[in-house]
Order: structure tokens, then sequence, then C-alpha cells
């Protein structure tokens, strides 16, 4: 039996327009009655996920900023900071890159150093809660998670770069515009683990959706683990299952109903 199920947004339950599917909200009313406990596992800051799911937040467990930051009820169940040494590597490399604009994640805000407009049109989808500083280096704030955002292509413009650091650090290529740099012990699957303990449950009664190689560890935290039908073809490659359908055709929706025999 599912007793937990835990999807990304961007790609995966979101549409490309970045819309939850209409059916999403008599679905996750369903599952409650069920007591099926639902995690949202994103690259996005904590205080974006908070705004998406208002409606849900005192029975849903957030991953934040790829596993970084884990919350239930407002308790922080789990939080990984970058070392502020790193954190300045990243962003100094970064500033050496064409089209790359380093983004600071804290607990409740962003910081860029640049206002380009294509960059905001870019982040602003994500950070509502930001703020523009002269030098990224120079942030008191303790730093979740420090991401790229790669005007070209994040895979082949900016990962090359860093490969260097993945023995130290998470590396993960996040989306087709985004970077991602965590602690090495934060991901979306130690994040999973966490709940999974919290509940008492283990792998086989999880159900997990992904579509980019942020999810990867994600896939190995579950029995049923889906890569979208659009996903990346590395996280085809670790999961389980590949959904009938892809992001814009509601395919986590269509598939937890499936699966779980749900009726919206």
């Amino acid at each position: 039996m599912i007793r937990l199920i835990v999807t990304d947004l961007d790609g995966s339950l979101l549409n490309d327009k970045k819309e939850l599917p209409k059916e999403f909200w008599d679905l996750e009313k369903q599952l409650a009655q069920q007591n099926i406990v639902l995690g949202i596992a994103s690259g996005r800051p904590h205080h974006n996920l908070l705004a998406l799911f208002a409606p849900i937040k005192e029975r849903t467990y957030f991953l934040s900023d790829n596993g970084s930051f884990v919350t239930y009820q407002g308790a922080e169940l789990l939080v990984k900071m970058l070392d502020p040494e790193a954190v300045t590597t990243f962003v100094q490399k970064a500033r050496g890159l064409n089209k790359v604009y380093p983004v600071l994640c804290g607990k409740d805000r962003a910081y860029m150093e640049d206002n380009d407009e294509t960059l905001l049109q870019q982040a602003l989808q994500y950070y509502q809660h930001y703020q523009i500083v002269p030098d990224l280096t120079k942030v008191p704030d303790p730093i979740l998670k420090v991401s790229l955002c790669d005007l070209i292509n994040a895979e082949t413009n900016s990962y090359p770069h860093f490969r260097q650091f993945e023995t130290a650090y998470k590396v993960a290529v996040a989306g087709e515009r985004w970077l991602d740099f965590t602690a090495r012990d934060a991901n979306k699957g130690i994040g999973i683990k966490l709940v999974q303990e919290q509940l008492g449950i283990g792998r086989d009664q999880t159900m997990v959706f992904g579509d980019y190689m942020n999810d990867l560890e994600m896939m190995e935290a579950a029995t049923y683990s889906y890569a979208m039908k659009n996903a990346h073809p590395g996280i085809i490659a670790a999961a389980a299952y590949i959904t009938e359908f892809d992001n814009n055709e509601n395919g986590v929706v269509r598939t937890i109903k499936k699966v779980c025999g749900l009726t919206v």
C-alpha cells in the first residue's frame, strides 16, 4: 500500500506554463482521506512552496532547495547549509562564464547581483522574495543552495566547468537553464528518507515523480519511482517506471489515480 507520494514540480506536477493540474486539489483531498501523505520536493525555495500549496501546508511535507531544507507544519526537520568558502568559489567561477548568473538561496529569500531582464524573467518564476546586492560573496546570511541561471544551457555550457566539485558537493543539472549546488549530504533522496523515518515506512510504500537530474536520488528512495515521459534520459534510466503521459498531460495526477484507484 502506498503511504507516501513525493513529487517534483517543474517538468513533473506542473505543466510548462507552471500551472497545477485542475484536478490536483480534489486528488489531494482523496489522498488525505486515505491517509496517504503528500510531499513536494523541488529546487524551488521554501517560501515559494508554501505560497503555492498554502491550502494544504499543514498536512504536506516540503523538501525545498533540492532537499536542503525539509519542513512539516512549520517545524524544520532538516537544514543543510553550504560552507561560505564554497559559496564564494562558485560565485567567482560563475562570474567568468558567458550568460551565467549566480543566485544564492537562503531560508527566506534569494540574492542576485545582476538585474539583467532575462535573468529576472527566469528567476522570478521561483524567487518571489529576493534582493539585488552589489557582491554575492559579501552576503552574511547562511546559504542553502547556489543556483546558476545559465541562459545558454546548464548541461552543456556551465556544468562542465564545475564537474570537479562533484566529490565534495552535490552538483546537479536541475533544468535546461539551472545548475544547482548543495551540501554533499543534501538531496531530495535524503529528504525523502527522513520523511519515511518520520512516518515509520519504507521505500516499498513510497511513490515518487521526477524529470531532471536533481531528482536522481529520489528514484533510489522509492520502489514506485516514476520518471516523467518528458524526463531527462538519466532519470528515465534510473526510474522503475515511466509515466504514460507527460507533464503537459497531467502525467503525475493520472498515474496516481490509476495506481491508487482514485476517482477524480
